[in-house]
């Protein structure tokens, strides 16, 4: 084995390559330090566009609660008008309905005549029916204002107090919205 001698110029060479490994590292330190002006300019360009990013995010989220907000009342005004016009269309029929309840009260000797008039009657309440539309209960019901309109006030024994007695036009409803009052007579 030979022993390795040292060369002093050799030795050298090595200093040399390791100060220029380190001199580089030393600067690129220097660059990414928060002091240098770059940083700063950066940093600053980086905070502007956060405010910008956040007032936009701002901006769209309010968008998106306005847009939403106006599906939901374009629904329910949708649902509105549907039932505003059945009601009308609904009350317009509903003098026929009592009408044909007035006929077929009245006694016929012409029994095919009282069952055309029934038949007719049980129709015009399965079309009401699909429409949604429903009878308010008012015969032995207490008074509601709401659904019942009273137009007479009898004393009579056996009744509780604000109970309907009589009922002498029938009232409908669609829902919870009122088309026609029952016209009552409620005892006292």
């Amino acid at each position: 084995m030979k022993k390795k001698t040292e060369d002093p110029n050799n030795m050298n060479a090595d200093n040399e390559t390791a100060q220029q490994d380190a001199t580089p590292q030393t600067q690129s330190e220097q660059d990414t330090t928060p002091n240098s002006e770059p940083c700063k300019e950066w940093q600053q360009q980086l905070d502007a566009l956060n405010v910008e990013l956040a007032a936009t995010k701002d901006k769209y989220l309010r968008i998106a609660a306005e847009y939403d907000n106006y599906r939901k009342r374009s629904i329910r005004e949708r649902e509105s008008i549907f039932s505003d016009s059945t009601a009308q269309a609904v009350m317009t029929l509903l003098p026929v309905l009592d009408n044909l309840e007035r006929a077929a009260m009245q006694p016929t000797t012409d029994a095919a005549f009282a069952k055309g008039v029934s038949m007719t009657l049980e129709q015009f309440y399965e079309c009401l029916k699909k429409l949604g539309v429903s009878e308010i209960e008012a015969q032995g019901a207490q008074f509601d204002p709401n659904f019942h309109n009273a137009v007479m006030h009898v004393e009579q024994e056996g009744c509780d107090d604000n109970t309907i007695v009589e009922v002498f036009q029938k009232g409908f409803k669609i829902g919870d919205k009122v088309i026609r009052h029952a016209i009552v007579k409620v005892a006292n």
